[in-house]
């Protein structure tokens, strides 16, 4: 009886304190909230290629970690054709018929933030944003033009078009990527399991674009090897000053995946060494 009324403790706790799926004209997104939503910070977290929200929300497990800290976290949708569940963001180079249609996700984005705001209380003014893969390059390509918007944003393998998308202001950024990634590859290109033809920018041209406006900066690495699961974490920080202004985290023999979230059909280059929820929730903290 006592064990029963744990698991049923835990899995309270686990849960945030209010989910729900709003409609915004002929799109929607899902958002959590924590026990106290008034003036929460808010974080825009978009789904990869492919996915949903209510999938990315399971999958990474970020409107649980996030609500229990004080966040509240919007999933929003992408788009696909008539019928399609498999949703996609227009990044510019990628992906699907998202970026072949043109479709103005920056403006979708804004409007979702407006709408949270005024319709559960959180706070718009300043906003961060995460992302996997495609939603990466969404929410780094948002972030690039919309500085003043943002308070921070995280990317976890997804790089933007960094050769016709410039950061416009400063912007905190944190960078997740492996280094066996074979679908956006770390250094740039196609990869060899890509779904779309692009050219993908690398890792290192990302890095310059969100260090550019912040002038001189110092740099500081160190290395976690904790686990025997085929992959090392290097923490390379950039720092402008006493704040850490960008952090990139490689993961060497890291696959396409979002470190701690569930993907059971990947079998090699699912590293242990880090989370990614902990790592993008402690990044956020420093920016509030």
């Amino acid at each position: 009886m006592r064990k029963f009324v744990l698991l049923i403790a835990v899995l309270f706790i686990s849960l945030p304190a209010y989910a729900e799926t709003i409609r915004l004209g002929d799109r929607s997104y899902r958002i959590e909230l924590p026990a106290n939503p008034k003036g929460a910070p808010l974080i825009l977290a978009l789904h990869g290629g492919g996915g949903d929200p209510d999938q990315f929300a399971s999958a990474s497990g970020l409107g649980r970690a996030a609500t229990r800290a004080g966040f509240a976290v919007v999933f929003p949708a992408g788009t696909g054709r008539r019928g399609d569940r498999l949703l996609t963001w227009n990044g510019g180079y990628c992906c699907g018929s998202a970026a072949r249609r043109g479709v103005n996700d920056l403006t979708f984005l804004t409007d979702v933030i407006r709408d949270a705001a005024s319709r559960f209380g959180v706070d718009g003014t300043g906003v961060y944003l995460t992302g996997m893969s495609n939603g990466a390059i969404m929410a780094e390509t948002f972030a690039a033009r919309n500085p003043g918007l943002v308070r921070a944003v995280a990317g976890v393998a997804g790089t933007m078009d960094t050769q016709r998308t410039r950061v416009k202001g400063q912007v905190p950024a944190l960078i997740i990527h492996g280094t066996a990634d074979s679908m956006v590859p770390y250094e740039g290109g196609q990869g060899d399991t890509s779904i779309t033809r692009t050219d993908f920018a690398s890792v290192a041209s990302v890095v310059q674009a969100f260090l550019a406006p912040w002038g001189s900066v110092t740099k500081a690495s160190r290395t976690i090897d904790r686990k025997d699961d085929g992959t090392s974490v290097t923490v390379t920080d950039y720092a402008s000053g006493s704040a850490v202004v960008l952090r990139l985290i490689t993961i060497e023999g890291g696959a396409h995946h979002w470190p701690g979230g569930r993907k059971a059909r990947l079998s090699e280059g699912k590293t242990q060494e880090i989370d990614a929820n902990a790592e993008i929730l402690r990044f956020f903290k420093a920016y509030p």
